[in-house]
């Protein structure tokens, strides 16, 4: 049901417009990419359908969308400063530059040679001035990561919202790293989006919450029709560990070039909060607090029962929004023989996360009786507000069902002769391919049905 080689995606998505080079008509820009008519929609569905299920359906989550400039200071107390880069080296014969810990037997993967320079540090933070001078005084970073602001924000959202623990932050977002060698198509890429909760806990209970995490993830992946035998967990070594992590479980996806991580769960402890509050000594609290001389916030929480400050431990499930969408293309691709050297592609997506929800097509083209009522449909269904309904005028049915069955729309709608009849349409299935005679006054129950079972 997957496809087999990463260039198969690859050619659906340019050729239907699901995912474009950025600036290709200047020779694009590499590790970049721009999201076409139906790759928006799809996307845009996956990030509705993880909101819906981290902020709407939960009772103890409130949601962030915070600022891409980050105060410098702010990665400085994060450790971001000194410890977000990749060891890199540089080929001498071929003058190729590659991440030390991606060489195997220690050898250019260009040419081969071994005559290869001392890895150095690379940092992986963009910088850019700020202000009309550009003088290298005043810079900010474009953020890393969503999480820093999360956590600078805890305080912030404390206060508005009376919250106590447990409770999380869930914030989809943009961030951006300078990577060395992006590659895989949308996989490792410079500028992405990431889907990320902080979940904010006590200490002594984080070990529990990180389990109930990791399994909520999984099973929320297998609700956007990520098959559970491509997935894999792995436990990060702890010599593996991030600065911050206690434990950390990514759960893996058998994406078309290997198993790579599709999603993070980590146990941060209270290395992030802990970091951006002031001192110690001025905040009297149970819990050690890193040295800060900037901040003049607490970060912390107060028990009610006894009246100590304490600095909550973190849970953050972090995914890739760019990768999710990669994952449930690959899961939904497949190339199904019809007898006689027939074929067709389909795209088996979810109906919720399906870029159109349903294509109206009238019969004949240049039939403005059908097209007027194809459009009429449309426009009754589009009213629904449960995701985009076009109507597909091309004159050919059997080239707009194939069409249809590459870009995943769960169910098409034909408009024809008897139509004006009867009041009846033909609906067919995506997926069977089966066809069958509805009212017109029966679809709108008909896609609630189909796109919110």
């Amino acid at each position: 049901m997957a496809a087999k080689t990463m260039e198969e995606l690859v050619s659906l998505c340019k050729r239907r417009g699901f995912i474009f080079q950025t600036n290709e008509i200047y020779g694009g820009l590499q590790g970049l990419f721009d999201y076409g008519p139906l790759g928006v929609e799809l996307k845009n569905n996956l990030k509705q359908a993880w909101w819906s299920s981290m902020v709407y359906e939960r009772d103890d989550v409130e949601g962030l969308d915070s600022s891409i400039l980050t105060n410098p200071e702010v990665l400085k107390q994060s450790g971001h400063e000194d410890t977000f880069s990749d060891p890199l080296v540089d080929c001498r014969d071929c003058n190729a530059r590659w991440r030390a810990d991606h060489l195997e037997d220690n050898k250019c993967p260009s040419c081969g040679s071994e005559n290869l320079t001392e890895p150095r540090p690379f940092n992986l933070m963009f910088k850019t001035s700020v202000g009309p001078v550009d003088d290298g005084s005043s810079f900010a970073y474009l953020r890393p990561e969503t999480a820093q602001q999360i956590f600078t924000n805890f305080k912030n959202v404390i206060d508005s919202t009376s919250r106590s623990l447990p409770f999380g932050i869930a914030q989809i977002g943009k961030a951006f790293r300078n990577e060395v060698t992006p590659r895989n198509f949308i996989f490792r890429v410079r500028e992405f989006e990431q889907m990320e909760l902080e979940f904010f806990v006590e200490k002594g209970s984080d070990e529990k919450w990180h389990d109930f995490w990791v399994k909520s993830r999984v099973d929320w992946w297998k609700d956007q029709g990520v098959s559970e035998s491509s997935l894999e967990l792995l436990h990060v070594p702890k010599e593996e560990l991030s600065h911050y992590s206690k434990a950390t479980v990514d759960i893996m996806y058998k994406f078309p070039h290997g198993l790579e991580e599709l999603e993070g769960v980590a146990n941060r402890t209270d290395f992030d909060l802990g970091s951006h509050s002031k001192n110690q000594k001025d905040l009297k609290i149970t819990a050690k607090v890193r040295e800060n001389k900037t901040s003049n916030s607490k970060l912390a929480v107060q028990n009610r029962e006894t009246n100590e400050w304490a600095v909550p431990f973190v849970i953050e499930p972090s995914a890739g929004v760019d990768r999710g969408v990669l994952a449930v293309l690959n899961e939904a691709y497949n190339v199904e023989g019809l007898g006689e050297g027939k074929q067709r592609t389909v795209l088996s997506l979810k109906p919720h996360l399906s870029p159109i929800k349903a294509a109206v097509i009238p019969l004949k083209k240049n039939n403005e009786e059908l097209v007027n009522l194809a459009y009429k449909i449309k426009n009754q269904l589009q009213g629904l507000r449960l995701g985009r309904v076009l109507v597909e005028n091309s004159g050919n049915i059997g080239k707009s069902y194939r069409r249809h069955d590459e870009v995943g729309t769960p169910i098409c709608i034909t408009v024809d002769f008897q139509t004006l009849e009867d009041g009846t349409v033909t609906i067919r299935d995506r997926d069977t391919m089966e066809q069958e005679r509805k009212d017109i006054a029966d679809l709108a129950q008909l896609l609630k049905e189909k796109l919110l079972a």
